[in-house]
């Protein structure tokens, strides 16, 4: 086999960090470097590229990070690139690159600005939310869902010994995968997400009533950030059902935390995919998980495509969660 010319590739994390981002940089660290190419980590996302902040990585450079959450590239959102001189500005820096970005929907449309403008760029999706339509699984999902769901087990302790419901609002302002799945989990009376419209009384109140004439009193109802005014809805339940009620907002939080074993196994596979499609000469493509396999897809297409809800957990949070 003929030797493989030696490229330079770079990796960059952006938009909200995702616990596995790690994993997914060590992956493309490592495998770049095993194929005899060099690499360099870029810090603090599209705005360290306008910038040419960036540093040549090693192997040692990406030890003991598997595991750990956040990103040691850091991660940062930019208005600047969001215009055309800023894309410019970026792509100058980094055409003599292969580019990895981790991150979510915003962080691949603006990998596929720098495609258009030549830059050899493949996405791997990180994102807690989970709402990339052209994979079945984002980096970040499952931690951040283990965090909502230790988190929803715990309250529970508290709802039951205060005969109290007990609201918890989880992240997913345009998204309810995060919600749903954390709500199916944990056996919650009701589950509101943005995708699908919902009525405080017929899913909510007359649920949690129907429920205490089977003997149960305390409650768990899990909502998606983006669906409305959670303390507003707390009052509500609270008057139309008389149970105290009380909002825990979890926050942050789940965007920390040691990425569990599924994010390191499908960071580390996603990270080596980005580069062997790289050292193809294979740009504009974002990475992704179908029916279990590593595969990638054209970047135009994939942000094309729209995202639904699970729509049989939907149907099974609603009808065995009472």
């Amino acid at each position: 086999m003929s030797e493989t010319k030696k490229k330079t590739f770079a990796v960059l994390t952006s938009g909200g960090d995702a616990p596995g981002m790690n994993a997914a940089v060590r992956s493309v660290v490592r495998t770049a470097l095993h194929k005899g190419h060099s690499v360099y980590g870029i810090f603090h996302g599209y705005e360290g590229l306008m910038e040419d902040h960036m540093d040549e990585l090693q192997e040692r450079s990406v030890s003991n990070i598997i595991n750990r959450g956040g990103t040691i590239l850091y991660t940062a959102r930019s208005k600047e690139f969001m215009t055309e001189e800023g894309q410019k500005k970026a792509a100058a820096t980094c055409k003599l690159l292969g580019l990895v970005v981790i991150g979510g929907d915003g962080s691949f449309r603006g990998a596929q600005k720098l495609s258009a403008l030549g830059i050899p760029t493949i996405g791997i999706p990180g994102t807690i939310d989970n709402d990339i339509a052209s994979t079945e699984y984002t980096i970040g999902f499952d931690t951040a869902l283990n965090t909502a769901v230790q988190s929803i087990d715990k309250l529970r302790d508290t709802s039951q010994s205060h005969d109290r419901c007990s609201v918890v609002e989880v992240m997913g302002r345009n998204a309810g995968h995060l919600a749903l799945y954390a709500g199916l989990a944990t056996g919650a009376v009701a589950t509101l997400i943005p995708e699908r419209p919902f009525d405080l009384d017929r899913d909510v109140v007359d649920r949690m009533k129907a429920t205490m004439t089977t003997g149960k009193h305390h409650f768990i109802v899990v909502v998606a950030e983006g669906v409305g005014n959670s303390k507003d809805m707390c009052y509500y339940i609270e008057q139309r059902t008389g149970v105290e009620t009380r909002l825990t907002v979890l926050g942050h939080v789940q965007r920390g935390g040691n990425a569990t074993a599924m994010e390191r196994v499908y960071a580390s596979a996603m990270g080596y995919r980005a580069i062997e499609l790289l050292e193809e000469g294979v740009g504009s493509r974002i990475v992704g998980v179908k029916e279990n396999r590593i595969y990638d897809i054209d970047i135009d297409e994939a942000l094309a495509m729209k995202k639904d809800i699970n729509e049989l957990f939907y149907k099974v949070a609603r009808e065995i969660s009472i």
